[in-house]
């Protein structure tokens, strides 16, 4: 949508001040106002950044849990929209296409009928950026009440003017799933669960199983999932970084290596499979919730400050993620099982390979196999006994580990 992202700008830095007399609403307190009669709410967060729609993923659920009843729709760009299928706190899904060639007359009329169908609140998630599309769908939709943050105003305006319910911004550094909270905090909705949050089917899951299966993966040893790419390339650790962490889990646990990459970076792969010591299975880009489920395969995941981070986190993988320019206290997924590692000087290529490798081993604790090169090995020949009897006790421990009954030539 380049062309309307042209418009929109051009709109924001020359006419918005005229708007602002002819659409601005009267603020309102919320405190003066009846909520138990909202029935409906509109969510626009139209931002196309996947990361970003995750983080916002909690204010959902705090609405679901202070309107129960009420029906919840999501206003979304076309490219994350299938994270919201079958969500548990969300009713319906209005995509909005990117390209005009995305759009059918009945695709729009259908989207038309949805988007003025009668809704009681409006809320604009407008935290990292402000889109005039964004206040547009929500002041056009109809809703009595609007409610978005206070900050980023346009150019030249008094306010955001669009909005009747004005939520304070905090200036000091928060959190991103924080800031989405804070706007509909303004009406007293909340939640503890910080959670991102993606909702797979057990169809889902178990297609990936058997995928990856198939592909030879063998779900006894430890499964790590390594993706190096990012859309911005500053946020990129070397690929050669992890293929030296590769390895090294490799030799050390026997691990097993899924190598993923996005669109547009199969270079990526080619790097990491030319350096690499050892095959690792080959995960091609492919839609967001298949991706989601064969991460869901894995013990943990290694990669870059972008999207990929969030979508593993909203399926409450375990990983281990390189930032530079970005702010892991402001961007890193919330909770215990995810770890950011920051460059110094806010760069990624300063970032160890051991940094990683023990952030790694810290989050995974038990789940780690016997390091294989802390096996002890024989100082000489005496110490190395070759006995019928020894040779038979080293044969049935390694039947009975494989599962195998001795003399019966049955897998149990």
């Amino acid at each position: 949508m380049k062309w309307w992202n042209q418009i929109e700008q051009y709109f924001k830095r020359n006419y918005l001040r005229f708007l602002e007399r002819l659409f601005a609403r009267q603020v309102q307190i919320p405190q003066f106002i009846n909520f138990s009669n909202v029935k409906s709410i509109l969510v626009v967060r139209q931002h196309d950044q996947l990361g970003d729609f995750l983080l916002a993923t909690p204010v959902l659920r705090a609405l679901r849990k202070s309107f129960p009843d009420a029906r919840i729709g999501v206003v979304v760009r076309s490219y994350v929209a299938e994270v919201l299928e079958h969500h548990p706190h969300v009713d319906e899904v209005l995509v909005v296409h990117e390209a005009l060639s995305g759009w059918s007359p009945s695709g729009f009329w259908r989207f038309l009928r949805r988007w003025r169908s009668g809704w009681d609140l409006a809320i604009v998630l407008n935290t990292v950026s402000h889109s005039l599309t964004s206040d547009l769908i929500a002041y056009f939709s109809g809703a009595r009440y609007i409610l978005g943050s206070e900050h980023k105003i346009f150019p030249g305006c008094r306010r955001n003017f669009f909005y009747n319910l004005l939520a304070p911004y905090w200036d000091e550094p928060r959190h991103q799933t924080e800031r989405n909270l804070d706007i509909v905090r303004h009406i007293e909705v909340d939640t503890d669960d910080l959670r991102e949050e993606i909702r797979l089917t057990g169809r889902e899951l178990e297609e990936a199983r058997q995928q990856l299966q198939y592909y030879g993966l063998d779900t006894t040893r430890l499964v790590i999932g390594i993706h190096p790419g990012a859309g911005k390339i500053p946020n990129r650790w070397p690929v050669t970084r992890f293929v030296e962490l590769a390895q090294e889990l490799v030799r050390r646990f026997q691990a097993q290596i899924l190598l993923f990459w996005g669109p547009n970076e199969e270079d990526l792969k080619e790097a990491f499979l030319l350096e690499a010591d050892f095959t690792p299975i080959l995960i091609a880009p492919t839609r967001l919730r298949q991706l989601a489920a064969y991460f869901r395969q894995c013990h943990a995941l290694v990669c870059n400050d972008t999207g990929v981070m969030h979508l593993a986190a909203a399926v409450q993988v375990p990983l281990v993620a390189v930032f530079g320019p970005t702010d892991p206290e402001e961007w890193k997924p919330i909770g215990e099982n995810f770890i950011g590692i920051r460059g110094a000087g806010h760069r990624t290529e300063t970032v160890s390979v051991q940094q990683v490798y023990e952030a790694l081993c810290q989050l995974l604790g038990d789940r780690l196999p016997a390091s294989l090169t802390e096996v002890a090995k024989p100082t000489d020949a005496s110490s190395f006994d070759i006995s019928e009897s020894k040779i038979e006790t080293y044969v049935n421990a390694l039947q009975k580990k494989k599962g195998i009954a001795k003399n019966s030539g049955e897998i149990k």
